[in-house]
């Protein structure tokens, strides 16, 4: 059978957050995870569905891509498809033709497991290697220690406290309380939760979101952010310790999380927080 490419419609994205859900596992790359399109959820179920991109063959669906912003495709593939030479081939066809609906002409990027045969044929095409990013890995299989300081699971009536402490993390972000309750109605969060850190004063200080892909597989850290008023007082290291045993509470086998190396004080927060590093991933870009 032919590989064919598709968007699903809003009422198919169950069933690619169901392979999303199939291929995590503790040995793969660093890969898209259902958390990533939970998060970009917040935009609403219809935007969300017009980012994705599928490629199927005999009714399986065997890759997904997230366009997470105009010039950036994260892609991922089932684990045994991942040396798929017909599927790598029509991949490159559809990133490289900008009249087939996946990527703009100009300079793109694109995110994929490392170790893929599309990672090979998009060099031999002439796409480069551009800035390293580093992920992390925390196993659950053993208790996760107290935080050591106040930790809330936030419902409705703190959405707005978690997008304010959110936007005083990120510098442009726009996240509101109103994009916090699409993001609550998606799918993926169901096996998610949001959780705000307080200090001793009952300031809301830190926040983050947790993924779960189901019992046994890595759940993903996504976003985590300290308010730049309560910087360098171990909050970013408390709240991260708190997702990886709010993790653990959903049954993952594992707490995973990627930052850009060039972050030094990220990598710093989570080692501390107990999570490893593993080998540092790139993505592709081709030239405008």
């Amino acid at each position: 059978m032919t590989t064919t490419s598709g968007k699903p419609g809003a009422d198919r994205l169950s069933e690619v957050v169901g392979a999303l859900r199939e291929w995590q596992n503790d040995g793969a790359p660093m890969q898209l995870h259902p958390g990533d399109l939970g998060w970009y959820w917040r935009s609403g179920a219809e935007a969300t569905a017009a980012a994705v991109r599928t490629w199927s063959r005999d009714g399986r669906i065997l890759a997904v891509g997230l366009l997470d912003g105009p010039g950036l495709l994260r892609l991922t593939m089932a684990p045994d498809a991942q040396r798929d030479e017909e599927l790598a081939r029509r991949l490159v066809e559809d990133v490289t033709q900008p009249e087939r609906g996946v990527l703009p002409e100009g300079r793109v990027n694109i995110e994929s497991p490392t170790g893929a045969l599309v990672q090979d044929l998009l060099f031999e095409d002439g796409w480069k290697a551009d800035e390293p990013w580093t992920p992390l890995r925390r196993d659950l299989a053993e208790p996760v220690r107290d935080p050591g300081v106040r930790i809330e699971v936030v419902g409705p009536e703190r959405a707005h406290t978690f997008t304010a402490v959110h936007r005083a993390a990120f510098d442009g972000s726009s996240f509101t309380g109103e994009r916090w309750h699409a993001m609550a109605a998606g799918l993926p969060y169901a096996d998610a939760r949001c959780l705000l850190a307080y200090d001793d004063q009952g300031n809301a200080v830190a926040a983050v979101t947790v993924w779960s892909a189901g019992p046994g597989r890595p759940g993903l850290l996504e976003p985590m952010g300290v308010h730049r008023e309560h910087r360098r007082h171990g909050y970013g290291r408390a709240i991260t310790v708190a997702a990886a045993a709010a993790l653990q509470r959903l049954g993952s086998s594992s707490a995973i999380v990627c930052t850009p190396s060039s972050n030094i004080g990220a990598v710093a927060t989570y080692t501390s927080a107990g999570f490893e590093l593993r080998p540092e991933v790139r993505d592709q870009y081709r030239d405008a």
